[in-house]
Parts: C-alpha cells; sequence; structure tokens
C-alpha cells in the first residue's frame, strides 16, 4: 500500500517540525507538506491532494475549528487535531470531534517524548486515510428528549459502554436516547486526560440524565452517567448489588490504553454479572472485545456497533470476531436497545 499521504498544519515552527518528526519516523507515513495557517493550508490542499491533515486549533487568520467547518462540509477529508492540554483546548477538540475529525492528539509538553497521546500520532494517522468521513450531523441534532415515563422504569441493570475513535459522535448519540431515569451507566472512552472533563460536560448537555467524571467511590445510581476520566486511571466497579460503586485504579496501560475499555468491562463481568448491559462503540485497536466476551459469557447481553455506521471498525469487529456481541447494530439503534434491555415495562425496541 502506498505511504500515507500527510499534510501538518500549525502556526509554531516548532510544533510543525515535532510533528513531521514523529511522522516520518514511520516508513509507512510521508509528510508531504506544512502550512502555518488555514490560508497556507488551503492552497496546500489544492496543490498537493493530502490523504490527511493534522491541524492545530489556534492559529492566525482563521482558527481550526472554523477552517475545519470549512474542509468538512466543502471537502471532507481525515482530519486530526493536535491540540493544547488545556481547558480551552480541550472545548475546542469536543467541538472538533463534533465537527468530524477522525481523533485528537495532546501536544506534547517538554518535548517529543512527554507524552503516551501524542506518540500515537503515527497510527491514528495511518487508521484516518480509509476511515468513514462525515460533516458532523450532531450540530443539527435536536436536544435530547426523556423518555416518558410511563415507558420506561428501570429494572436494576447496569449499562457499560467503550469507545474509541469515533466516539465522541457514537456517545452524543446513544446517550442522547436514555432518559432522566435511566439506568446506572460507565463509560470509557479513549481520549487523553484533560479533555475528559469538558466531554462530560458537553455529554452532559446532549442527555437527559446527569453526566459527569467518574470518582473514586461514587456510588452507581438511577439518572446517573459515569465517563472514565482520561490518561491516569482505569475505571471499574465494584460492590453489591443495590451498592454498586466506581473504583479508579492505578495501573499500567492495558492494550495501550488507560483507561481501558477490557477493565471496565472485565470488572462488570465480576462484579454485576448478567444484570449488566455491554455496548461496545466505534474505535481502534481490540480494547474491549475480551472483557465483552467475559460479559457476555457471564449472563450479559451486549450490543456492538455495525460496521456501515462506525468511523472505524476495530475495536466492535474485534469483539465480534471473538463471539462477544450478542447483536449488531446501527449506530441510531443502540441507545435505544440498550434502555430497553434494561426497562421492566418492555423489551426490545429497535
Amino acid at each position: 500500500m502506498a505511504k500515507v499521504r500527510v499534510l501538518v498544519v500549525d502556526d509554531s515552527p516548532t510544533m510543525r517540525g515535532l510533528v513531521g518528526a514523529v511522522l516520518s519516523r514511520d516508513p509507512d507515513i510521508e509528510v508531504i507538506g506544512e502550512a502555518s495557517d488555514p490560508l497556507q493550508a488551503r492552497e496546500a490542499i489544492k496543490a498537493l491532494n493530502p490523504d490527511v491533515i493534522t491541524l492545530d486549533i489556534e492559529m492566525p487568520n482563521m482558527n481550526g475549528l472554523e477552517f475545519l467547518e470549512k474542509i468538512m462540509r466543502l471537502r471532507p477529508m481525515p482530519v486530526i487535531m493536535v491540540s493544547t492540554l488545556t481547558q480551552r483546548g480541550a472545548e475546542a477538540t469536543i467541538q472538533a470531534l463534533e465537527l468530524g475529525a477522525f481523533d485528537c492528539v495532546g501536544k506534547p509538553v517538554g518535548g517529543i517524548s512527554s507524552g503516551e497521546d501524542f506518540a500515537s500520532l503515527p497510527e491514528k494517522v495511518k487508521a484516518a486515510r480509509s476511515a468513514r468521513v462525515r460533516y458532523g450531523q450532531l450540530q443539527q441534532s435536536k436536544p435530547a428528549q426523556s423518555a416518558p415515563a410511563a415507558s420506561y422504569r428501570p429494572d436494576g441493570k447496569v449499562v457499560a459502554i467503550g469507545s474509541s475513535t469515533g466516539g465522541v459522535e457514537a456517545l452524543l448519540n446513544v446517550i442522547s436516547h436514555f432518559p432522566a431515569n435511566c439506568p446506572p451507566t460507565v463509560i470509557t472512552q479513549h481520549m487523553p486526560g484533560n479533555f475528559t472533563r469538558s466531554f462530560a460536560e458537553r455529554l452532559n448537555r446532549a442527555s437527559a440524565a446527569q453526566v459527569t467524571e467518574a470518582r473514586d467511590g461514587a456510588p452507581l445510581q438511577v439518572g446517573r452517567i459515569y465517563l472514565a476520566p482520561g490518561s491516569a486511571t482505569h475505571l471499574q466497579i465494584t460492590g453489591q448489588p443495590g451498592s454498586f460503586r466506581c473504583r479508579l485504579s492505578d495501573g499500567e496501560p492495558v492494550n495501550g490504553h488507560r483507561p481501558s475499555v477490557d477493565v471496565l468491562f472485565a470488572s462488570v463481568a465480576r462484579t454485576v454479572g448478567a444484570d449488566a448491559i455491554g455496548v461496545i462503540l466505534t474505535g481502534m485497536g481490540r480494547d474491549g472485545a475480551k472483557g465483552l466476551l467475559a460479559m457476555r459469557k457471564a449472563g450479559a447481553s451486549t450490543i456492538g456497533q455495525d460496521e456501515a455506521s462506525c468511523v472505524v471498525y476495530g475495536m466492535p469487529r474485534a469483539a465480534h470476531e471473538l463471539g462477544a456481541v450478542g447483536v449488531q447494530l446501527p449506530l441510531d439503534a443502540i441507545g435505544r436497545e440498550a434502555i430497553a434491555l434494561c426497562n421492566s415495562e418492555k423489551r426490545r425496541v429497535h
């Protein structure tokens, strides 16, 4: 296969050098050009026709979000955001992922070797070339609607969701179908650590339920959704029926990730067993496949996102091939099905 041809867009010569250096180390990637602002980038795209663009958010003449919106509307192509690890940078990155950016990495602090996340850039670039690129459909999405109280009553089950690349759009879609009294729900999404707080806030605005970053020891409650904090810890579930709690634990990355979907799913299989619903969404790699299989073997119902609706059909494919997925569904059906499986009033609405 031909090398992935990449255009690097950043107003900092130092950062362009760092991005170019980490990408050029991979023999399957070729950096074909650089641009210091969106105006230069626009001309470079026309002249060079890159496979993938890396894009900074804060630049002169036009910020990265405005430029990304124009790219995705006029000439959709895979874009990876290279963002500062600040609250402002995190909020802008979440907006970029909603607009259709393929993925994000945090800018290194103190040199090229400073972050596991930045080191993942080459793999993300290679995956991006074959990704399904869509202009941010969520920009026009309707506000979350709470299911009528008469049609849904929680039956005590717990929902566990794992996602990675493409997960911002997927999770926003799924939880928009959750009612205010949704089952206790735990989520692991692969994302730089400083970004998950902003993402939890965005999910909270999209959901009738309450979404927060998980805290160690937080009790799992009806109407609450808990998002694993990025990078520093794994999210697990502990306790007994009626008193399940979040546990944030140190530990080495699993499948290259911390938090890991496999770690979350395995803890749900051990602790919750058949009273759980497992959902695996779009993402690169295999994280979550073994854990979802453990959940299914423990009696849990399991759902995998189908290939046609995935940005990257990696994690759901791996889970499906292991026999971990009970049913494959398009993204738009997953939230409704998960709620139906936890509804004491009725089942299986898809």
